[in-house]
């Protein structure tokens, strides 16, 4: 091999490797702007989800402010309920009282009538 063959391959070797490294280098670049590509849209869809996430933990708080309300007047309820039924109980009392007191006036009553044969009157033997 004579100087001039060396010299072309030493060129041939050094425009191979100058490739070589320009085509790495081209590589390097166009991962790292993919990676960047898809950091970004990793951001926006963590950006999404925390929107998200804030919408929905809204809903939560709307739906425990409902549950609260329902228990509120579920408990209203059971309070009306109770007071209706004190009433109630109370009114019964007072219609046994009357009918108590009915039934004394229609004994009374009886008692009094001539035409009505009571147990005292059966046991004196009227």
């Amino acid at each position: 091999m004579d100087t001039g063959q060396v010299v072309w391959i030493i060129v041939g070797i050094v425009v191979l490797l100058a490739i070589i490294a320009v085509v790495a280098m081209l590589a390097r670049k166009r991962g790292t702007a993919h990676r960047q590509r898809q950091q970004e849209e990793d951001r926006h869809r963590a950006a999404e989800m925390r929107e998200q996430a804030k919408a929905t933990e809204l809903e939560a708080r709307e739906r425990e402010a409902k549950a609260s309300m329902a228990d509120a007047e579920a408990q209203r309820a059971e309070v009306e309920a109770e007071r209706l039924r004190q009433q109630a109980q109370e009114r019964q009392n007072d219609a046994e009282g009357l009918r108590g007191k009915v039934a004394h006036h229609v004994q009374a009553a009886d008692e009094v009538d001539p035409d009505v044969t009571t147990d005292k009157d059966q046991r004196r033997g009227t």
